[in-house]
């Protein structure tokens, strides 16, 4: 499946106090540790963002493309649609660059999904996960059109296009802890996601070494 992986890296941090993609988890900065786990699953990423390659340490990863917002400051549906906007795919996984622990078993479900619809977004609770989806590029029109009318809610896309919801029961067979959506907003979220960093790379590791043998 042709598939371009979209990361939003263009939020102001607001109640981090400072641009979060820089922070760093064992090691490996926010946006990096996405970018690494979604090259995984496609070479082409889109990173939505202010900043270029170089200062974020994105320069080894030649697949990468830096874009900005087509509407700067207008929230995640803007970065979305930037991100999709630049891809050739039709259908295309947008992710938060806060979102440090996905899951590419969960992602590759999500994907398989597709088929009928215009996005495939989790649900958690009655919470859907706007930055952990996939969008297809026939939402493009659709999001202009929003525009024109000043609407730039992402959550109003879902009432006008072909939504698939993956509810937790399906979820559950990947991620039964929902890791996959802990994002980092707040320094107890960071505090957080660097202690979680440790454990859960520890294991992968583990994992590589038990396979090997």
């Amino acid at each position: 499946m042709d598939i371009t992986s979209i990361v939003l890296a263009g939020g102001k941090g607001l109640r981090l106090g400072r641009d979060k993609a820089t922070e760093i988890l064992n090691g490996q900065s926010l946006v990096k540790r996405v970018v690494t786990s979604l090259s995984s699953l496609t070479s082409d990423i889109i990173l939505v963002s202010g900043s270029d390659k170089a200062s974020l340490g994105l320069d080894g990863y030649p697949g990468l493309r830096v874009v900005s917002d087509v509407y700067p400051g207008k929230g995640p549906l803007v970065g979305i649609y930037s991100g999709l906007t630049a891809s050739a795919s039709s259908y295309n996984l947008v992710a938060a660059c806060d979102m440090p622990f996905l899951n590419l078993e969960l992602i590759a479900y999500l994907l398989k999904e597709t088929d009928g619809y215009d996005v495939v977004l989790p649900r958690l609770d009655n919470m859907v996960e706007p930055l952990h989806a996939v969008y297809s590029r026939a939402c493009l029109p659709t999001m202009e059109e929003m525009f024109r009318q000043g609407k730039y809610g992402v959550h109003q896309l879902y009432e006008l296009v072909k939504v698939r919801y993956v509810e937790a029961d399906e979820i559950d067979r990947f991620d039964p802890y929902h890791i996959s959506f802990f994002n980092v907003n707040t320094e107890a979220n960071l505090a957080a996601a660097r202690e979680m960093a440790g454990r859960i790379d520890e294991y992968d590791s583990l994992s590589e070494i038990r396979r090997e043998v």
